[in-house]
């Protein structure tokens, strides 16, 4: 009998908590794309505004490169600030129009917290997002070149 009451009250505690969760809203994902469309569109039309609305200032942006000598992997970084200044210097403004691949996919939201791919022209970044102070930015990105066209 404990047992059964036991079972009772675990599972009444794991249903009010898995209620208790917010929802992934209509306009969270919509801004959530919104938020990833402003990075990557942004990146392309050399719109320093645009990318710095989509960007946390803590932003750390990085990709693992490894030496091909030596085999040794290395973490290449990027700041909000050098990506807000690289797009005010041009960006990807010299990316033609019917190249400038900008594919959003969101891959998870839970409460403040989403994980979005975006496959840009020449690499793919998955951004890490929160919802600070009511706005969606990208607080991370892990991002890969794609190999070279032959």
């Amino acid at each position: 009998m404990k047992i059964f009451r036991l079972s009772l009250a675990l599972g009444f505690a794991v249903i009010l908590f898995a209620t208790g969760a917010k929802a992934q809203t209509p306009a969270d994902s919509a801004a959530i794309k919104q938020t990833a469309l402003d990075y990557i569109e942004g990146w392309y039309e050399g719109n320093a505004d645009r990318m710095e609305k989509a960007l946390h200032p803590e932003l750390a942006k990085r990709i693992v490169r490894t030496n091909p000598q030596n085999g040794k992997s290395g973490l290449g970084q990027m700041s909000a600030m050098s990506l807000v200044q690289g797009t005010r210097a041009g960006g990807g403004k010299d990316t033609a129009k019917d190249k400038q691949q900008k594919d959003v996919t969101i891959l998870d939201v839970f409460e403040n917290a989403a994980s979005v791919k975006v496959i840009a022209s020449d690499w793919v970044d998955y951004l890490h997002m929160a919802k600070f102070n009511g706005h969606w930015v990208i607080v991370n990105v892990l991002w890969e070149l794609k190999p070279p066209k032959k």
